[in-house]
């Protein structure tokens, strides 16, 4: 199908979402792996808690037309 996103525009969109909704400057991306048609992206981002910094693990379910299926973000 040539609708299909590809594996590089889901880690794009796993990685604006996450930058957007944890006002996030840096993003790392671990894994990127297809499950029938929908992407999953894992990674981590640092945060600010309270003037102590974190990392937050995350992982974004991106389907086959690049939207945003579910988002899981946990404290490490």
């Amino acid at each position: 199908m040539a609708d299909k996103v590809s594996r590089e525009a889901a880690e794009q969109v796993a990685v604006e979402v996450v930058k957007r909704r944890k006002n996030a400057e840096k993003v790392s991306v671990a894994a990127v792996d297809q499950n029938d048609d929908d992407w999953i992206v894992r990674g981590t981002c640092p945060i600010d808690m309270e003037g102590h910094p974190w990392t937050e693990q995350f992982e974004v379910v991106v389907s086959s037309k690049g939207k945003v299926k579910s988002m899981d973000i946990n404290l490490l």
